[in-house]
């Protein structure tokens, strides 16, 4: 995963764009099935979702026109790995998937051997409205989730999002960006720099920022209606706490939407989620520290958002025994 763990964990820690821009040639996507660097967790996790919940994860808001940023998002795809998508005379062909949509917007068994290994997504991206099949198979060949950022008025008006971070994306579409992050815990520096921010990553180039946080639910589907609200309740010492406590992080990109006419600039926004166990995730002493300092500079009202109030003080004498 393409976490930068240094460029995310700092102390104090604090809510803040933390935008960086991209070098050239750096990747925004990650296949979802590929060899020896699949994320077949992310399809599995996905395509369940997807069936269960489509109308809380696949959204566009009323008159909007998705058709520019889509085909962007599938162009840089396309660009970026060939083998995951490919655009061929209309035809959107996810290989590594072996499905594709058709012209007619059909979907179409695609895989070399006739023995398809992902028999499901035929019977899913079938059922699916015709205007989403596209969408959806995009979503399944990469482990991103998308949201389109409209410049000139700093609203979402589309996502396809399948694995939220404890927010509800049917609650965020059509709205402004300063609506989708007021409720973030110590906001004040994201809400003031709104404007400049919306116009930075519509500008036409590509941007990244991480984020992280620590957590009780270890799916990478974290939609708030299907998340255990005891969280570590029962779990008794330190190292039983952090035994069931993750490490989830995501990093996320903007993809810029050329062609678009003067004063309608857009981007797309990628979204990759991790989530691994506490226990495993940090690879040293220092980055254990790194994170325990981080987590003892955080405000009471950050805490609180995240649910760690009750289990910071185990945690942090475990990740100081760990930094040891």
């Amino acid at each position: 995963m393409s976490f930068d763990f240094d460029a995310a964990v700092s102390t104090p820690h604090r809510s803040q764009p933390g935008l960086r821009r991209l070098t050239p040639g750096a990747m925004q996507l990650t296949p979802t099935v590929a060899p020896q660097r699949g994320l077949a967790r992310h399809l599995r996790e996905k395509l369940a979702v997807l069936w269960a919940f489509r109308n809380q994860s696949l959204l566009c808001a009323p008159g909007f026109d998705a058709l520019p940023a889509l085909a962007a998002l599938a162009a840089h795809a396309s660009a970026e790995h060939p083998q995951a998508l490919r655009l061929f005379d209309g035809q959107w062909q996810a290989p590594w998937l072996g499905w594709a949509i058709a012209d007619d917007d059909q979907a179409q068994d695609i895989s070399a051997s006739g023995a398809n290994p992902w028999p499901e997504i035929g019977a899913f991206l079938t059922q699916l409205p015709a205007e989403w099949r596209r969408t959806a198979l995009l979503s399944l060949a990469f482990a991103e989730d998308f949201a389109v950022l409209d410049g000139s008025t700093g609203a979402l008006p589309w996502l396809a999002v399948a694995l939220p971070s404890m927010w509800a994306p049917e609650h965020k579409i059509g709205r402004h960006f300063c609506e989708v992050h007021a409720p973030v815990a110590d906001n004040r520096s994201i809400i003031a720099a709104t404007p400049q921010l919306v116009k930075l990553v519509t500008s036409g180039t590509r941007w990244e920022r991480f984020v992280w946080t620590l957590s009780a639910h270890p799916r990478l589907h974290a939609h708030p209606q299907r998340v255990d609200p005891a969280r570590w309740a029962g779990c008794g010492n330190d190292a039983a706490i952090a035994a069931n406590t993750w490490w989830r992080t995501e990093r996320q990109t903007f993809i810029p939407v050329p062609g678009l006419a003067a004063g309608q600039a857009q981007s797309v926004f990628t979204i990759l989620v991790d989530v691994q166990p506490l226990t495993k995730a940090l690879a040293t002493p220092l980055q254990a520290g790194r994170v325990h300092d981080a987590l003892a500079s955080m405000s009471p009202a950050v805490l609180a958002y995240r649910g760690l109030t009750e289990v910071q003080a185990p945690l942090l004498r475990w990740l100081a025994a760990a930094a040891r």
